[in-house]
């Protein structure tokens, strides 16, 4: 039996949330080390250090409170997201724009933490494409070519054309796919044969990085600092859509398993999707927002100009937020719809 209201319910507060949060993402980090080395490394601290001093400066113009605001690891995490969103072999230079992007322009010029009407690390990610597509299809190949990159990665002032980053490079496999398939005669099957790129399902480590989001994002359902609407709708979404294309033609159109484990689908599904300011907020309307930001995804992956659709999916979804919330509001007790 319960007691009586009040209820008091034991304090969230924002720095909670988000160390929870960061803990989710250390799986997948290490992980990421495992499968291509420490460069990743380098890029997390990059980003953070970025994301702290532009949040200060901006902190400190807006007239707020630094010690306050940059103790609530909201900074942290958008850097954190960018840092594994960009390939960890970008220059520092491209790492270092597009956090001082997103905590500037696309956090702090929308008025601060929770006020933000995008996600932060996906404008990031998606001005950083349409800016400079090259430098950021640049994904590690070699393992053992790592301290190459790291050298490469490391200087200010490059003498010439990134010529160790040539050999040590290579595209990701939703792109080696997209424009493998462009080729006449080519097949999924036959693009896909290389176990060194692709390996046994989505590409070479890529099936471990998604397992490492599953288990982060599974954490902080359990932790209730996400619900399993967003994700569950994504994932079954997806699936869905993947698996008619690749029932009706399954030479041309890759396997819903690659779909879930290539790419940013797990980190979109329980990281990206969930942040729970630019998403929405009703139970109905996660589960519409998270399929139709899965429609946008498979969309751009295989019709659209760029190999994964993850951030300019959620980014298009931001925007329907507030229509899709208005038209899922349940009703107030006592009062008809």
């Amino acid at each position: 039996m319960l007691n009586n209201s009040p209820y008091v319910r034991k304090p969230a507060s924002v720095s909670r949330v988000m160390l929870k949060v960061l803990a989710a993402l250390v799986p997948a980090i290490a992980v990421y080390v495992w499968q291509f080395g420490p460069a990743i490394l380098i890029q997390l601290a990059l980003a953070s250090a970025t994301a702290l001093v532009c949040e200060a400066a901006m902190l400190k113009l807006r007239g707020k409170p630094l010690a306050l605001y940059l103790s609530d690891l909201s900074a942290i995490v958008t850097a954190w997201l960018i840092a594994l969103a960009f390939p960890p072999l970008a220059p520092w230079w491209l790492v270092v724009t597009g956090t001082a992007f997103a905590i500037v322009v696309a956090k702090h010029l929308y008025g601060g933490l929770g006020q933000n009407t995008f996600n932060p690390a996906m404008v990031a990610y998606c001005v950083m494409i349409v800016a400079f597509p090259s430098l950021m299809s640049q994904w590690p190949g070699d393992l053992s070519m790592q301290a190459a990159a790291l050298a490469e990665h490391a200087q200010v002032f490059p003498d010439g054309p990134a010529m160790v980053l040539d050999a040590i490079t290579s595209a990701t496999p939703l792109d080696a796919l997209r424009t493998g398939l462009r080729a006449a005669g080519a097949t999924v099957s036959s693009v896909s044969a290389d176990p060194a790129s692709f390996g046994q399902v989505a590409g070479r480590g890529w099936e471990w990085i998604a397992l490492a989001y599953l288990a982060g994002g599974l954490f902080l359902i359990q932790q209730r600092v996400i619900t399993w609407h967003i994700p569950a709708s994504f994932i079954a979404a997806l699936s869905v859509i993947a698996g008619a294309f690749w029932l009706a033609d399954s030479t041309h159109y890759a396997s819903p398993l690659f779909h879930l484990a290539a790419g940013g689908s797990m980190l979109g599904a329980f990281f990206i999707f969930t942040d729970p300011v630019s998403a929405c907020t009703t139970p109905r309307g996660k589960l519409i927002y998270a399929a139709a930001a899965a429609l946008l995804v498979y969309l751009i992956r295989v019709f659209g100009a760029y190999p994964d659709g993850v951030a300019f999916a959620t980014l298009l979804m931001n925007i329907l937020v507030p229509l899709i919330d208005m038209k899922t509001q349940p009703p107030v007790f006592g009062h008809k719809n």
